[in-house]
């Protein structure tokens, strides 16, 4: 096989350009894609080339044959889910991380990614007001930080019990108790039966998908023999709520138990004097999950573990091996389930520092200034419910009965001016709104409750 000398330059000048014609479409592009998987497929081809193509050639190719099924998920119309948007300074850095390959899992062999993330750590637990000191690991979301975070959970509680997961794997061990509220993310149960736990045990929830303390005081006390993990919400995915941290992270501790805390998007209100209330007692659990690619706008993939105790996360993530370079400072693998992983720290120091302190502030601020104005646009509509309160960026509304509010998700997607989800909270039908996006503007929730109100209309 020959040698390539093929140069990047070509390449990386079309992308350039089909990357920024993509962006300047944004504002105007429907949000829902305009094409199917088939007719993408077809217009990419499916017979694999004998021979290769210039790079400059494949890169066009797939940028026109994609385009028109793209969802416009970074344009300050999307709302269908918590995912957020790229910010500028995310991008053009996630462009060096690619171009730079650093494998980053060991701290010597890239020191400057270990250097970077050491001081993105630092700012993170400072915005978040979680203890100094505390582990920071870089995975690929939210789901893998729960897994990670509860990872740690569960040997810990364990080795209080005297069996060491580590040498002796899961049979024969105690069994762990998970408490978890009746609304948590499903991506929980997904952590924990990725870990061998199987199902967890569901704690009443209040109205607003809150666990109630009352209840999970009681279930904590119902067998304080067995190694417990709780795990808490920072923002329910419909009503954006936050569970009474306050009232149960120090019982819980009392009785034995690990707490952690899924704040995939919600954590960050922690950083805003305006919703800092919100997560008062959270401080003092002992992990806690979220995602950079949501409330921060950071590119994927970019979630977040956080452990007070660095021992307990290294002794579940940490490996060794006689061919690795290790440094006495402790490797960035040893917080994460991955050995080899691209610098997912790069940009998410790049937005802290290009948006500094109060630039967070004022994002979160933002983002739950339009969810309130998104509520009130809906309430002014005849026949409309919002049923939540709301008290972070997450809205739900209704239409008068689950036909009329499946009917209006369809109208909406069919008219193309913003991308709501449809859901089904509580038992009824609702129109999901989550706004996290950097890029979101007044102009943009004006456009997208004129497009409700029309399609309202149409009914």
């Amino acid at each position: 096989m020959a040698e390539s000398n093929e140069a990047p330059d070509a390449a990386l000048d079309r992308a350039h350009a089909h990357t920024l014609a993509w962006l300047a479409s944004l504002d105007k592009r429907p949000v829902p894609p305009q094409a199917s998987v088939d007719a993408v497929v077809a217009t990419l081809g499916t017979d694999l080339p004998e021979q290769g193509t210039p790079a400059e050639e494949v890169v066009d190719l797939l940028a026109t044959a994609c385009e028109p099924g793209l969802t416009a998920i970074p344009s300050g119309r999307f709302f269908g889910f918590v995912i957020g948007g790229t910010h500028p300074a995310a991008l053009a850095t996630d462009w060096l991380v690619s171009a730079w390959d650093q494998n980053s899992g060991l701290r010597r062999l890239t020191p400057a990614h270990s250097a970077v993330e050491d001081v993105a750590s630092a700012w993170l637990l400072d915005l978040l007001g979680l203890p100094t000191g505390s582990a920071v690991g870089f995975v690929t979301g939210a789901t893998m930080s729960n897994f990670t975070g509860l990872a740690a959970g569960r040997d810990a509680v364990l080795r209080r019990a005297g069996w060491d997961v580590a040498e002796k794997g899961l049979q024969g061990a105690p069994r762990v108790r998970v408490l978890v509220g009746a609304e948590r993310h499903d991506t929980v149960d997904l952590a924990l039966r990725y870990l061998g736990l199987g199902l967890p045990e569901a704690v009443p929830a209040d109205d607003q998908g809150r666990v109630r303390a009352d209840a999970l005081l009681a279930a904590l006390a119902e067998d304080e023999s067995r190694p417990t993990v709780v795990a808490l919400q920072a923002g329910n995915v419909h009503s954006g709520a936050f569970d009474p941290f306050d009232e149960v992270v120090d019982a819980a501790h009392e009785h034995g138990a690990w707490v952690h805390v899924d704040g995939a998007f919600g954590l960050w209100a922690a950083t805003s004097p305006s919703y800092r209330g919100l997560t008062r007692g959270m401080e003092r659990a002992d992990s806690w999950t979220t995602d950079a690619h949501k409330t921060l706008n950071v590119p994927y993939d970019s979630g977040l573990v956080i452990v007070r105790d660095p021992a307990a996360l290294r002794a579940s993530m940490g490996m060794q091996g006689d061919y690795l370079i290790h440094d006495e400072a402790g490797e960035p693998f040893d917080k994460v389930p991955e050995i080899s992983r691209r610098g997912r720290a790069f940009p998410v120091w790049a937005v802290l520092r290009a948006l500094g302190r109060s630039g967070v502030v004022e994002l979160v601020d933002r983002l739950c200034r339009h969810a309130t104005a998104f509520a009130e646009g809906l309430t002014a509509i005849p026949g409309t419910t919002v049923v939540n309160d709301v008290v972070f960026t997450q809205v739900c509304a209704t239409f008068g009965s689950d036909a009329r509010t499946d009917e209006v998700v369809r109208l909406l997607l069919e008219d193309g001016e913003a991308w709501m989800t449809g859901s089904t909270w509580r038992g009824e039908k609702v129109l999901r709104i989550s706004v996290s996006n950097w890029s979101t503007t007044e102009d943009d929730v004006a456009r997208s409750l004129a497009a409700v109100r029309r399609v309202v209309g149409r009914l």
